[in-house]
């Protein structure tokens, strides 16, 4: 294995080192790709195995030239992959049983590699890059080790040099129809491509491996003449030309066939384009992600996915196969000192090269040498690591989606693989997000309040009937799955509330089950002389859907109860002006101007003492919306209110944000940090209405205290047991905070 120091240290090399980067992954590329188009063309005979050859060469170029030239992962490495011979394989495989030609048969399959070349162009135009890597890793496990499987199965022909038409899991178990060289040299080049990472890393695996095949086919020749004939040699690839007028000639006559399809014929071939455009881009996006891990990178997804529909798409206008980004001829061309976009492009150009020289030469490959790389490739595709899911019950349901999938494409096809992995996508969502808690939250009265300060009057209707109030904040996506999961959280807590506040600000969907069952809680408290009240309706959520309108279009927010306020804060003082309203607790009128006695932390001081301070304080008038003052301020009053009401917020660092600490309304007071401390002011005080206050300096008071000390002293209590119950609120709150 190809270590990733190896890789960061290859990255070092001179910029010509793309080129043996270059040639190091085509040398792992090339072989792999011809036994692919060999497996390809497999169910029409060893009489295609020529044809299926020149498929994996011409795949190799033209992916190979464009894939990575227009791509968005500059060093990835683009072929022909297991996954494309294997849904070519069963789709050349059901046309053959169907009866079809296989001059139609070619056609169509190069018209599958056009369509889905197409589709990954279009999925990588419209941004399809960042859904596609999201499809559930059980399912892509699943597939892969369905592809592995389904190449392993189909190479049991060649690999044990069955006769044509003895079927592969039959001839499997009878001895007697295999041919032993074959078997020969299919298990030589299996255990060469196997131990010649421990042996060297300087030449890859597949061609020690295919050398190993070749070489114990030459000798097994010695003994079995037959092995070694040119023309009719079943044991090898066939006659094989690489002449670019063969080449042209064939795409004529490719071009000629399509004439002769239906609209139902093609239309059929939709559904195997579908699949193998998905199944090509998860391959190639698995590996790019694997590559940014590596030599800490990030590719552009949807870039890439237009290079790779360009690559497949002049691939099959010339006759080659499909393909995606490979991992082992990416990590290759890594360590061999490929970093930049040309070690893509001179494997490819490299591919020409050799295909070019070598040309008829290839047809000599035995068919058994090739199988074997591709058993490799195969064995190495599935998950076996993926049985320890089996083994707890947590997560059993993904290693029966791994199995089912895997199953359908061995039993039926890869279509249909491709249908169940689909299904069991949507079901594996659902399941997360039933199984997800959408109560982020719940709290009641008792334990949470509005930024409004209150008096002690209505702090004590509020402890007294407090839980009568109850605020759930909810997350996530409320949908028929998780409709149930929010009504029992709630049930049992509607008995005794009167007042649901459901905060919205992090719900990220809402479907018509769960308004509907929002209407039902409505009607529940109204029968009781309830309220339901929604607080932070998103005007966008991620889906793009406007909360507030929707509810306000299926008349949730029509009906009785249906109240939305902009934030939890004005949902709060709702609730406790409706507790205090209930409690008959007496309020200043709000157009009335307060008396120093009517201020309440004075009320209790003697009237002699007060008329002493009286002379202390001075009326002051603020329009809505000044500052009464600002933070880091200097300043040492402290404001009583006798009509208005004042909010103090805390500047954040961006000058625009406020963080709303909170309102102070009638009879309460304000700033009496700095009033005690002689400190700068720690926020921002402002107008909310136009506001009358008394104000009184810390100067003149100390001077009144220091004529009168009691009076100082019952001003002092008066104010620390007011400052007291605030603290006691604070506690409250970063507990609440801290649970949460």
């Amino acid at each position: 294995m190809i270590t990733q120091n190896q890789i960061l240290s290859a990255s070092n090399k001179p910029e010509w080192a793309d080129a043996w980067g270059g040639m190091a992954a085509m040398l792992v590329a090339l072989p792999s790709a011809i036994a692919f188009g060999v497996a390809m063309y497999a169910p029409l005979g060893p009489g295609f195995a020529g044809a299926g050859a020149l498929a994996g060469l011409l795949g190799t170029v033209a992916i190979g030239l464009l894939a990575p030239a227009l791509g968005g992962a500059p060093r990835l490495i683009s072929a022909p992959c297991a996954p494309a011979a294997a849904v070519m394989a069963a789709l050349c495989a059901r046309l053959l049983a169907e009866g079809a030609p296989a001059e139609q048969i070619i056609v169509s399959l190069a018209l599958v590699g056009l369509f889905s070349g197409t589709l990954q162009a279009v999925y990588g135009a419209l941004g399809g890059g960042r859904l596609i890597k999201y499809i559930p890793y059980p399912v892509v496990t699943g597939y892969m080790s369905g592809v592995g499987l389904l190449i392993m199965l189909k190479q049991l022909g060649p690999f044990l040099g069955l006769a044509k038409g003895v079927p592969s899991l039959a001839g499997l178990f009878t001895p007697a129809a295999w041919a032993w060289p074959a078997v020969l040299v299919a298990l030589v080049t299996v255990g060469a491509t196997v131990a010649a990472p421990r042996c060297t890393r300087r030449v890859p695996a597949a061609i020690l491996g295919l050398g190993a095949g070749i070489a114990a086919h030459l000798a097994a020749g010695f003994f079995y003449p037959r092995l070694l004939a040119v023309a009719g040699n079943p044991f090898t690839i066939g006659a094989i030309s690489t002449d670019p007028g063969t080449i042209f000639k064939g795409i004529v006559a490719n071009f000629g066939a399509l004439g002769r399809l239906g609209p139902g014929q093609l239309y059929a071939l939709l559904g195997p384009a579908l699949t193998l455009s998905v199944l090509l881009s998860i391959d190639t996006l698995k590996t790019c992600v694997v590559t940014d891990t590596i030599v800490r990178t990030r590719h552009n997804s949807n870039r890439e996915l237009l290079g790779q529909g360009a690559g497949n798409i002049a691939s099959a206008l010339l006759g080659g196969m499909p393909g995606a980004g490979t991992m082992g001829a990416t990590m290759v061309s890594l360590a061999s000192g490929g970093k930049t976009r040309w070690a893509g492009v001179l494997e490819g150009a490299f591919a020409l090269a050799a295909a070019l020289a070598l040309g008829a030469a290839i047809g000599r490959i035995p068919l058994a040498a090739l199988a074997g790389i591709l058993v490799v490739v195969g064995a190495r595709m599935l998950d076996l690591s993926s049985v320890r899911l089996a083994l707890k019950s947590s997560t059993i349901l993904d290693f029966a989606v791994i199995v089912s999938v895997a199953g359908t494409a061995l039993a039926v096809d890869l279509i249909a693989a491709a249908g169940v992995g689909i299904a069991f996508s949507i079901l594996l969502f659902i399941r997360e997000q039933m199984g997800s808690n959408v109560v982020r939250r719940k709290a009641t009265g008792e334990e949470i309040s509005s930024k409004q300060q209150r008096l002690p009057r209505e702090r004590a209707a509020l402890a007294a009937r407090g839980a009568e109030t109850l605020v759930v904040e909810l997350q996530g996506s409320l949908f028929f799955g998780t409709t149930d999961q929010l009504f029992s959280e709630i049930e049992g807590d509607m008995r005794t509330c009167r007042r649901l506040i459901l905060d919205m600000r992090r719900v990220t969907s809402v479907d018509f089950t769960a308004v509907h069952m929002l209407e039902q809680v409505g009607e529940m408290l109204a029968e009781r002389g309830g309220s339901l009240a929604f607080s932070h309706l998103p005007a966008s959520l991620p889906t793009g859907q406007d909360l507030r309108a929707y509810f306000t279009h299926l008349g949730l927010t029509h009906r009785e109860g249906g109240r939305i306020f902009e934030t939890l804060h004005d949902a709060l003082e709702w609730a406790e002006d409706c507790v205090i309203d209930e409690a008959g607790v007496e309020l200043p009128d709000a157009g009335e101007l307060l008396d120093l006695s009517q201020i309440d932390f004075l009320r209790e001081i003697d009237p002699a003492s007060l008329a002493g301070l009286r002379t202390a304080f001075e009326a002051r008038s603020v329009e809505a919306g000044r500052s009464i003052f600002i933070r880091k301020g200097q300043g040492n009053e402290l404001f009583l209110i006798r009509r208005g009401r004042v909010r103090i917020v805390l500047p954040l660092k961006d000058t625009h944000r406020q963080h709303h600490l909170a309102v102070f309304g009638p009879g309460d007071f304000f700033g009496e940090v700095a009033f005690l401390a002689r400190t700068p002011r720690t926020a921002d005080a402002i107008a909310l209405t136009p506001t009358d206050l008394y104000v009184i300096n810390r100067d003149a008071f100390d001077a009144i205290s220091g004529r009168d000390p009691a009076v100082g002293a019952a001003f002092y209590q008066r104010l620390a047991s007011v400052e007291a119950l605030r603290l006691r609120d604070t506690d409250r709150e970063l507990r609440r905070l801290q649970d949460s």
